[in-house]
């Protein structure tokens, strides 16, 4: 553990870089600052987002912008029913001409790949990310290639329709560092988002404001930021609590608490400091465990969410003081 709480001589730097890329997001998503902080947090911790909410408030828009933004390889995956494990991964097809197996790369094989609507496919291509979100390395036809540095996924899914969907599995929902809503915008932001789409997509105005070199700076910085070990013993209490939680029927894992200390290290650097505090674990612990737990079916019945049990598990721990 990095024991050095003072900012580097190229902070200053890093922190124009963040608030660089908050701004030039903001073009498009109006109002979602909060969002666009936690998404940063998850690509800065080299970690995934899932992305839930209802159509229409900008969950696609907000990857395409964040791309926009960054000097990397963008795909998109629109997953369907149809859709096989090798259309995402890619596939091996034989070239007549050199009579060997050419390994044709699939859409994955990016550095910032949108899964849009990721629940409207089967399981059996659900799995195909599972080696990619955990390791960074896909395995085609027995061979294992490494996906290039940065990796980042932000798979989108609509938790209001059932029909033709198919539930992520909890082994797949822990490997996404955060879950995130975007939520609808009050009457004001909506009236600004409609002037703006008036002459020309919003899009269009997002410029490339962080280079691969930059985006490799700060998940660096964030590796420096010091957490103290009474933080970290708070970090694992709460995950701890969970399996211990009546209300739960599956506490958090062991990932659960590396999510929370990765993530809260991204969080205090974009916050401006270069070490945590229990407010950046505090805040994050609805992000990083609500898609982690299970409820029991007692809880289910009588109405209770994850992020209901969560609060008042975080109101039973002690918070540390120094």
């Amino acid at each position: 553990m990095v024991k050095n709480m003072n900012p580097s001589p190229n902070w200053d730097q890093g922190n124009k870089l963040i608030e660089k890329m908050v701004n030039n997001i903001e073009k498009v998503l109006i109002g979602k600052q909060s969002v666009i902080q936690l998404c940063l947090v998850a690509l800065l911790a080299k970690g995934h987002v899932l992305l839930e909410d209802v159509p229409g408030v900008g969950k696609t828009m907000l990857v395409k912008a964040l791309a926009r933004s960054l000097g990397c390889k963008y795909r998109r995956i629109q997953f369907t029913p149809d859709l096989l494990p090798s259309d995402v991964t890619g596939v091996s097809i034989f070239n007549q001409k050199t009579l060997e197996f050419e390994f044709r790369p699939g859409p994955l094989m990016s550095n910032i790949v949108l899964a849009d609507e990721i629940n409207r496919t089967s399981p059996k291509t659900q799995a195909a990310l599972l080696e990619a979100l955990e390791e960074g390395s896909v395995t085609v036809d027995g061979h294992t290639y490494q996906l290039e540095s940065p990796f980042f996924v932000m798979a989108t899914q609509n938790p209001i329709e059932y029909e033709g969907t198919f539930p992520l599995p909890e082994a797949q929902l822990d490997r996404f560092l955060l879950k995130l809503s975007l939520g609808y915008p009050d009457t004001g932001q909506e009236m600004e988002m409609i002037k703006r789409f008036q002459y020309e997509h919003p899009i269009n105005e997002v410029a490339e404001v962080w280079s691969r070199n930059d985006l490799h700076f700060l998940q660096q910085q964030v590796l420096n930021v010091y957490v103290d070990d009474a933080i970290v013993e708070y970090m694992v209490n709460i995950v701890k609590q969970t399996r211990n939680e009546p209300d739960l029927f599956l506490g958090a894992s062991p990932r659960a608490s590396l999510a929370i200390f990765r993530s809260s290290q991204a969080l205090a650097l974009i916050r401006g400091r270069m070490y945590v505090v229990p407010d950046d674990v505090k805040y994050l612990i609805p992000f990083t465990l609500s898609h982690r737990i299970l409820l029991s079916s007692e809880a289910h019945m009588n109405g209770k969410t994850p992020e209901q049990v969560l609060e008042r598990l975080l109101r039973q721990i002690p918070v540390p003081v120094t």
